[in-house]
């Protein structure tokens, strides 16, 4: 592998590169899924390849292939350097990329249980006890199980002296109820439907325990059946943590990434409304609101040693006590963000931000794990402070706009609390609002012991399309004055 890469490294210098860097990534992936007692899936994919990226007369060049032969790495190269000079013909600025990111390091995401030391029969044995448990519950018409493991070990070396290698492990899961009963579908999901993904090793599937969750997962899909519907009213609103790491997400984390605000993004519900002249002054949320991305999370699914770029993980402050004050970046976007606000792009450095979904894709500026700092509230605490409102936990759908500034979100399931008690069941329960005023209307956070990272392996963006595997930290957290119940 090093011989490949001081290969391509030295050719595309000989052809005339500024600047290159080449990604060798072998990534092998296991899945395992049930569907109402029956095994629906077991498979195994690996796939390995490299990507070349070369920066000749000021602009981007990028050619990649999955043969890992010296012809095919002189062949490529070639290629990424013809890119790059197309490319410049029509570019309407120079990169720069600020100071040298000169690494040597290894890293691996630190496990107990190797996943894949795991026997399939094991994990198929796991699923369908979760199954058959919920399953048991009567009104329960369709359950499903999976399992996923993941391992990818990638080499990373530059034309300025970076030589990292690194193998990043993923584990995760879900299970999952519908209840049908006169044409009507409610779903429930443990910890979500998505499925949730940590960077870690089979410890992780062994806390979630799927068989000790499982009958409550369908006897509350066949609960939501009679519930009552969501009110439609102006009220407070109580998030659990899971749904609001996805509120994180989507209405902060993606409009931090500077390549949105920049205009170099804009699939997938892009661009973003905080445009550089917020960046300092803008009043994102209350004072309460402290958001940071940080790739050093333990178990985050957006942990790692160094991103794609070779810079190194960090801790990175995106809103502090309310206030927008840092985003997401790339080398190339931070000299342009220093440019714009009169500071020295020598001296401006990424955020360890960019990442790419596999050998075949130029890394873009993804999260890493966004996470909404604890406050020093107790659950119970914040419940019995409540005279009046709702507590929704579970994500069932979401929308939101280009802007990231108006979303409409749906729970699985919610309960009314009334006089500072929980009270009766609600079904199809929906919120909605702007972003800045949604979490300027956050007046308490739950503290540490209720905190927890969860990660979302869905996250896509780009074009072509890659997909990311982010993490999000957060703890329960009220709201005052939120529409909710807005679909009937």
């Amino acid at each position: 592998m090093k011989d490949l890469l001081a290969l391509a490294l030295n050719r595309a210098q000989l052809l005339g590169a500024a600047y290159a860097d080449v990604r060798i990534l072998t990534t092998r992936e296991q899945s395992v899924g049930v569907r109402n007692g029956v095994v629906e899936e077991v498979g195994e994919l690996e796939n390995a390849g490299f990507g070349v990226r070369v920066l000749v007369d000021g602009a981007w060049g990028f050619a990649s292939s999955a043969r890992l032969t010296r012809e095919e790495v002189e062949r490529v190269t070639a290629e990424a350097i013809a890119i790059a000079r197309a490319s410049a013909l029509f570019q309407q600025h120079r990169v720069f990329l600020g100071p040298a990111e000169v690494h040597q390091a290894v890293y691996r995401t630190p496990l107990e249980i190797d996943p894949f030391s795991v026997p399939i029969e094991d994990k198929i044995a796991l699923l369908l006890e979760a199954d058959q448990l919920m399953r048991a519950e009567a009104g329960v018409k369709v359950t499903n199980g999976h399992l996923v493991c993941l391992r990818k070990q990638q080499y990373f070396a530059s034309t300025e002296g970076a030589a990292i290698e690194q193998e990043l492990v993923e584990t995760g899961g879900a299970i999952m109820a519908l209840a049908i009963a006169n044409g009507e579908v409610q779903r429930r999901s443990y910890p979500n439907v998505f499925r949730d993904q940590h960077a870690e090793g089979w410890e992780f599937i062994q806390r979630l325990d799927f068989p000790g969750h499982a009958p409550r997962v369908g006897a509350e899909a066949v609960a939501l059946l009679s519930a009552e519907q969501c009110p439609s009213k102006i009220t407070t609103l109580i998030l659990d943590r899971t749904q609001l790491g996805l509120q994180v997400h989507e209405s902060c984390g993606h409009p931090t990434e500077l390549d949105r605000v920049f205009g170099t993004e804009a699939a997938y519900a892009g661009t973003s409304f905080l445009t550089p002249e917020k960046l300092g002054v803008f009043r994102y949320g209350s004072e309460l609101v402290n958001i940071t991305a940080d790739a050093t999370t333990p178990r985050g699914l957006g942990t790692f040693g160094y991103d794609d770029e070779g810079v190194p993980a960090q801790r990175v402050p995106l809103v502090r006590e309310g206030r927008f004050v840092g985003y997401l970046t790339s080398r190339e976007t931070a000299t342009q963000l220093a440019y714009l606000r009169g500071e020295d792009p020598s001296l401006a450095r990424s955020t360890g931000a960019m990442r790419a979904s596999g050998w075949n894709r130029l890394p873009i500026i993804r999260m890493t794990n966004i996470n909404l700092e604890p406050g020093t509230w107790e659950l119970e605490d914040l419940i019995a402070d409540t005279d009046e409102g709702i507590y929704m936990e579970t994500n069932k759908s979401w929308s939101i706009d280009n802007l990231r500034l108006n979303f409409l979100f749906g729970t699985e399931l919610a309960y009314e609390i009334k006089n500072g008690k929980r009270g009766k069941l609600y079904k199809n329960a929906t919120y909605t609002g702007m972003t800045p005023e949604f979490w300027g209307s956050c007046d308490a956070i739950c503290n540490a012991t209720y905190w927890g990272v969860w990660g979302v392996p869905n996250c896509g963006k780009g074009q072509p399309a890659q997909t990311a595997h982010p993490g999000h930290g957060a703890a329960p957290a009220r709201f005052r004055n939120i529409r909710v119940g807005v679909m009937k």
